[in-house]
């Protein structure tokens, strides 16, 4: 499967070089064309005349603004080329030999270019698919084996946006040789500069079933550093949103990320595949953001082994205890007077009724709304009894009466989220009466603010606790489901995170990603079914990818020396990259070490593509100091867009999810020291060392973790 390529460097092979030049220019006239194409599109949508479209201005702000989304969906990205591949299909299958027609026989004798958006000619004719359209699935899945009616499957070659090669594949050819794709191994291998790209010209066939399934079902997905599991999580979301856009047009869709660094690195990759309107946060952000309605501002931090208790899931059983703890059973009767009747309901028949909402489980707020119109329910029965005829309005009146709103208020009190959280972690007798049989007396201490607070304003909130309001309004009133949501990096959750991300998609459907071997918080989670139970989503299918497409097969084979140590029943990753990948272990003097690791970066900067420079968080300022003497720029995780620099100063806390050509790795000893436990400081380093695209250079003077060198 020769490449066919104008650079001088790659020349194609003899027996090819006559006939490229036709081809190869054919393929520009058409990436011209399609092109020109896009813009006429965008043209006819700009020039669009709204007036006099709709009934009243309101939808005409709707349809402008839905208006002004297609015109910029329809934008010719410089970066990203218009289409990556093209499909040849063959003859049709009738199903004459018993087996099953293809369903892509109507197909036969066409071709399709594939890309990332579909564009069409001024008859409506397509000159490139959407790779998410039914046709495109091939590019994906045909193979030697299993042809699909494929004839031919073409990839593209692009250098600096231009279309410099093309390479075909055989498929219908059962005497062709089957070989690796050179364009597919160099678009992998190709440099990491900026934010994260989209794999969409080489997601592999069992990436691509995992994009393609149903929106219906939760699938979680196990990925090995570098196999794109984060990109599978986007294109999914990109995927689901074509095939089911008006349902989630109005349902809603969003991508969780670990922190704002990675949200950073990740946001262009879904406005590249044409989907503008995705929203993404953290699970912090998202608590923040409800507990703030109550008036709660993150001001403080938990200890690990606080911040794991208030993270365990059985805060929730006792949050719900001390909702319920307020309701009371009446002791006297309701007597609601209206007009020269009075009406007496028993206290007897009030407790049925408040026992009859406890009973049910519904929300607190649900409860406390429905109890006014079951009081009323009550005298209404009284009043047809009575010969008289009342219907809902009355039903509505006798609800609002002083004496049932009194019954109510004194029976079932209002409850505030982030009161009822303040009296819980500031009042040892009440979290000791909710948290009976659930935490014991050193739990319970532990999980009590130092200082109790005396209103929620004053108090110092931390992060476990936002996530404890967010649990104590969602008990109160429901809250809102999307969709779809993508959780990534989800290891290292919490269960009482996992239930705040799960409130968020309860009617809907989720892609969960994540490597139990890069678990690094004190609550990191265990497996992937007691996950998926906290998040509402049990019966999930969990998929494992193994198969690594970014780290060099011999940065991987040094990191997976630590698997056994962390992580012991995860299959080791593999890696398809035939460059094993520039990799160096350096052991120095202490007194040498910040200049052999500025020295390390000089290097990798002297090659094409990224370098980040991890080490521990006490080690950033002096290595800063180091690259400022040194008058090397550098930045900081999440400004990797910005032009100027390629080097990238990451504290080890922030390097989950981030991926650079080159890693220069400072002291891991110091890395592992820097975290709780040695468990989880192996898991941290394990996660730094898999940031490699290219190359990876450890600097150490401190003697490696034995879980690394095996002694």
């Amino acid at each position: 499967m020769p490449a066919h390529d104008t650079d001088p460097t790659t020349a194609p092979s003899p027996s090819t070089a006559p006939d490229v030049p036709g081809p190869l220019a054919r393929e520009r006239a058409h990436l011209a064309a399609s092109r020109a194409a896009l813009r006429t599109m965008r043209a006819d949508a700009e020039a669009l005349d709204l007036r006099d479209v709709t009934a009243n201005w309101v939808n005409a702000e709707v349809l402008r603004s839905q208006l002004d989304q297609r015109v910029e969906a329809l934008a010719d990205l410089a970066h990203a080329p218009l289409f990556f591949g093209r499909l040849d299909y063959g003859r049709p299958h009738t199903g004459d030999d018993g087996a099953p027609p293809s369903p892509y026989s109507h197909h036969a004798g066409h071709s399709f270019y594939i890309g990332r958006r579909h564009v069409h000619d001024t008859a409506g004719d397509p000159m490139v698919v959407d790779w998410r359209a039914p046709v495109s699935e091939p590019f994906y899945r045909a193979s030697k084996k299993d042809p699909q009616h494929v004839a031919l499957r073409r990839r593209f070659g692009y250098t600096g946006g231009e279309l410099t090669a093309y390479e075909d594949e055989q498929l219908g050819d059962p005497e062709a040789a089957e070989r690796s794709s050179a364009l597919l191994q160099r678009e992998i291998e190709k440099p990491r500069v900026g934010p994260m790209r989209d794999i969409v010209a080489t997601i592999q066939p069992e990436q691509d079933a995992i994009v393609r399934s149903g929106i219906e079902g939760t699938v979680c997905v196990q990925g090995a550093p570098g196999t794109g599991k984060t990109a599978v999580g986007l294109h999914r979301v990109a995927y689901l949103l074509y095939t089911h856009r008006e349902r989630l047009a109005r349902t809603g869709t969003l991508v969780v990320g670990p922190n704002s660094s990675f949200l950073h690195y990740i946001e262009q990759v879904l406005p590249a595949l044409g989907e503008l309107k995705v929203r993404q946060a953290t699970v912090d952000g998202l608590v923040e953001e409800v507990a703030g309605r109550y008036g709660v501002r993150v001001r403080g931090t938990d200890d690990a082994v606080t911040a794991r208790l208030k993270g365990d899931a059985r805060m929730a059983r006792v949050l719900r205890r001390a909702a319920r703890a307020g309701v009371t059973m009446p002791a006297e009767p309701c007597v609601v007077v209206r007009g020269s009747r009075r009406w007496r309901i028993p206290a007897f028949e009030l407790q049925e009724l408040v026992t009859e909402l406890l009973e049910r489980d519904i929300r607190y707020g649900a409860a406390r709304e429905a109890l006014p119109q079951r009081i009323a329910h009550a005298v209404l029965v009284r009043m047809e009894q009575a010969g008289e005829a009342p219907d809902d309005r009355v039903q509505d009146a006798v609800a609002r009466n002083p004496a049932v709103k009194a019954v109510v208020k004194a029976v079932w009190p209002a409850v505030d989220p982030a009161k009822l959280v303040l009296r819980l972690l500031s009042g040892p007798e009440f979290l000791a009466e909710q948290a009976d049989g659930l935490l014991d007396a050193d739990e319970q201490r532990a999980v009590l603010w130092a200082k109790p607070a005396r209103g929620v304003k004053s108090a110092t909130w931390s992060a476990a606790d936002a996530v404890l309001v967010d649990e104590a309004a969602d008990l109160v009133s429901r809250t809102s489901s999307l969709g779809h949501v993508v959780l990534d990096e989800a290891q290292d959750l919490s269960p009482m995170q996992y239930r705040a991300v799960g409130r968020r998609c309860t009617t809907g459907s989720a892609t969960v990603l994540g490597d139990l071997a890069q678990g690094t918080t004190p609550w990191a989670t265990g497996s992937w079914q007691e996950a998926l139970s906290h998040l509402g989503k049990g019966g999930a299918h969990i998929e494992e990818l193994t198969q690594g497409f970014r780290v060099p097969r011999d940065v991987i084979a040094y990191a997976s020396r630590l698997l056994p140590a962390i992580a012991p029943g995860l299959a080791e990753a593999t890696s398809v990259r035939e460059s094993p990948g520039d990799f160096a272990v350096r052991a120095v003097p202490e007194g040498t070490r910040a200049a052999a690791v500025v020295a390390a970066c000089r290097e990798s900067l002297a090659r094409e593509g990224s370098t980040g420079l991890i080490a521990a968080e006490s080690r950033i300022p002096s290595l800063a100091a180091a690259l400022d003497e040194a008058g090397l720029r550098y930045l900081s995780p999440g400004e990797e867009t910005s032009a100027g620099a390629r080097l990238t100063l990451v504290p080890a806390t922030l390097a989950k999810g981030l991926e650079y050509d080159y890693v220069v790795l400072d002291e891991p000893a110091a890395l592992v020291d820097g975290e709780p436990d040695t468990r989880t400081g192996l898991r941290r380093l394990y996660v730094c060392l898999t940031r490699a695209v290219s190359g990876l250079t450890v600097v150490h003077s401190a003697p490696l973790p034995r879980a690394l060198t095996g002694t």
